[in-house]
C-alpha cells in the first residue's frame, strides 16, 4: 500500500507514534522518525530499519533543521508527514481557571505552533513528490468538549482548524491534508490518565471497551496513500464510536 513512499512521523519514539511507524513499515513505507526522546526514538527506528532524527517541536530552529535533514535523506522528496508529536498537561484534573500560563503556552507552542512549523518545513518536499499527504493527529476531546483539559482541547481544536485551512492552501499542489481524532488509547503514554477518564471512554463507546493504538493505525496508513486525496480537509474520529462527527 505504501511501497515507494517516504514518510516522516513525529513523536515516533513510543506510544501511538511508534505504533504508527510499525504499521507504515509493514505496508512498505520508507520511514524517517523524529522525536525529542532520542534514546527511545533510536530504539524504535532500529527495530524498523528507519532513519531517526531528533527534533524539539517547541524550537523553530530545531524544526527547520529537521526539514533540511529530511530533504537530504529523502533526496528532496517526501510523500507523507504524520504530525503526531504533542504534549498534554493536567488531563482529567485541572479546571480552566487553574491552568498556569506557562503550561498553557507550552502546550500551544508544541501542539499548535509545532504542527504548523513542521508542515511548513515539509511542504516543499511534499510538493516535489507530486502526491504528498499530511495526517495531523488531533483528538476527539476537541469534538465533544472534554472538561478540565482546556489547554489540550484548545490545541487539538486548532489542529483540526489548521487541517481545513492547509487542505485548501496545499490542494493545488495535490497535497492532501487530513486529521484523525482518537480518544484515549491504552499505551504507555496514557498511564497517567485518571482511571475515571479511561472508564468514561470504555463505557461510552459504541463498541465498548478499551482501544489500543493498533486499532487506528491502519486508517492512518490509508490516509497516506495516493488514493486518499478525496478526503482532504476531513477529520476522522477514530474512537470506536465515542463521538460521531
Amino acid at each position: 500500500m505504501l511501497q515507494g513512499r517516504t514518510i516522516l512521523v513525529t513523536g515516533a519514539a513510543r506510544g501511538l507514534g511508534a505504533q504508527i511507524a510499525h504499521t507504515l513499515a509493514r505496508h512498505g513505507a520508507r520511514l524517517i522518525l523524529a522525536d525529542i526522546a532520542e534514546e527511545a526514538g533510536r530504539r524504535t527506528a532500529g527495530t524498523l530499519g528507519a532513519d531517526f532524527l531528533r527534533v524539539d517541536l517547541g524550537d523553530p530552529r530545531s524544526v527547520a533543521a529537521l526539514g533540511r535533514e529530511v530533504g537530504q535523506i529523502a533526496d528532496g522528496r517526501l510523500h507523507g508527514l504524520v504530525n503526531n508529536g504533542a504534549i498534554a498537561t493536567g488531563i482529567g484534573g485541572i479546571a480552566f481557571d487553574e491552568i498556569e500560563i506557562e503550561s498553557w503556552d507550552a502546550v500551544m507552542r508544541v501542539n499548535v505552533r509545532g504542527t504548523w512549523l513542521m508542515t511548513r518545513a515539509a511542504a516543499p518536499l511534499l510538493k516535489a513528490s507530486g502526491s504528498g499527504r499530511v495526517v495531523n493527529i488531533a483528538s476527539d476531546t476537541a469534538l465533544w468538549g472534554a472538561p478540565r483539559l482546556m489547554s489540550y482541547v484548545a490545541s487539538k481544536g486548532a489542529v483540526i482548524a489548521m487541517t481545513r485551512s492547509l487542505a485548501r492552501e496545499l490542494g493545488p499542489d495535490r497535497i492532501g491534508v487530513t486529521a484523525v481524532a482518537p480518544g484515549i488509547l491504552t499505551t504507555e503514554s496514557t498511564g497517567y490518565v485518571p482511571e475515571a477518564r479511561h472508564r468514561l471512554y470504555a463505557e461510552g463507546r459504541a463498541v465498548p471497551g478499551p482501544q489500543g493504538p493498533e486499532e487506528i493505525t491502519e486508517a492512518i496508513a490509508f490516509l497516506l496513500t495516493e488514493g486518499a486525496l478525496t478526503l482532504t480537509g476531513q477529520t476522522l474520529p477514530l474512537n470506536n464510536g465515542f463521538v460521531f462527527n
